[in-house]
């Protein structure tokens, strides 16, 4: 175990880094077409089988409260990039379906937000440093209640 400072630090340091790194990756996504959220809602239902989750195991994945997810699913199903339904197991749940145009245009915008953090964070850390944070940031996600 760690003394309580240098968990306080390291913290501060993990925090004000995803701070910066954030800051300058919005300041490069391609707005014009998706916002950062709603990337990060379909970016979520690109990795999921079917592409598809229960809206409840959604909102488990984004920093969003669940009206702000339930308002933003509404406005991406309106414009043809998700569907909803009703889960055929429980009939209170609502699955939430990326369509093939959601796909495609996660896909668009993907290319050019993979350039940036190739470049903001591939050209700044090595292979070695990149493989080392992959497995420190899975150790701190997995350590906590899921």
């Amino acid at each position: 175990m760690s003394d309580k400072a240098t968990a306080v630090t390291a913290w501060e340091a993990l925090f004000r880094a995803q701070v910066s790194v954030m800051r300058h990756l919005s300041a490069e996504f391609p707005t014009d077409e998706l916002s950062l959220n709603e990337y990060d809602v379909l970016f979520n239902l690109s990795r999921q089988p079917r592409r598809q989750l229960r809206m409840k195991n959604l909102n488990r994945h984004l920093l969003l409260t669940q009206p702000s997810v339930s308002r933003l699913v509404d406005r991406l199903t309106t414009r043809g990039l998700l569907t909803k339904s009703h889960d055929q197991d429980d009939a209170r749940g609502v699955n939430v379906t990326l369509t093939p145009a959601g796909f495609e245009l996660f896909r668009r915008v993907a290319r050019s937000h993979i350039k940036s953090i190739a470049e903001r964070v591939g050209d700044t850390l090595s292979t070695t440093e990149l493989e080392t944070l992959i497995e420190l940031c899975d150790r701190l996600r997995l350590a906590g209640p899921q």
